[in-house]
């Protein structure tokens, strides 16, 4: 692999931490974690990412043990969901190891996003598509007199 390359893929491995960081606490993680398993897919057969071994989930589904494949990108490490035919052909690693974690990129999620998106040949939707628009406002929400600025008051003196 290129020096080129290789600073192709570690960019790509960044990218992917801070979708998937995103991804578990996202309240709708569906699109971060397809971008995700299509990215590792298309390193994978590109052989750019390799296949570690598998670890139980930290994360049993419905009170069943049930277990991840460890994918390497770069200096980076991933969880997907593996195969039937991962399970034939690589090794179970046991539990996850708690102490190692990936190193911490700095970069926005937007731009991650991107990244990943030309890699896959998918067109990234503008995020800031509303930026200019006006915004409607709750009818709840109404202004006060109390602030303005040409009140007079109205006091009648009677005693």
């Amino acid at each position: 692999m290129t020096n080129e390359e290789h600073n192709q893929v570690n960019e790509l491995a960044k990218a992917l931490f801070i979708v998937n960081r995103h991804a578990k606490t996202a309240p709708n993680p569906r699109q971060l974690y397809a971008l995700k398993k299509q990215t590792i897919s298309k390193l994978l057969n590109q052989k750019k990412a390799t296949k570690v071994g598998l670890h139980f989930s930290d994360h049993p589904k419905l009170s069943h043990q049930h277990s991840t494949l460890l994918i390497k990108v770069s200096d980076y490490y991933f969880h997907i969901p593996p195969s039937k035919e991962d399970f034939k052909t690589l090794k179970h690693l046991g539990n996850l190891d708690e102490n190692y974690r990936n190193p911490k990129p700095k970069m926005s999620l937007t731009y991650a996003k991107k990244i990943l998106s030309n890699f896959l040949g998918i067109k990234y939707p503008e995020a800031n598509k509303n930026m200019g628009q006006k915004r409607n406002y709750s009818s709840y929400f109404t202004p006060s007199s109390l602030g303005q600025l040409n009140h007079t008051p109205r006091r009648n003196n009677k005693y």
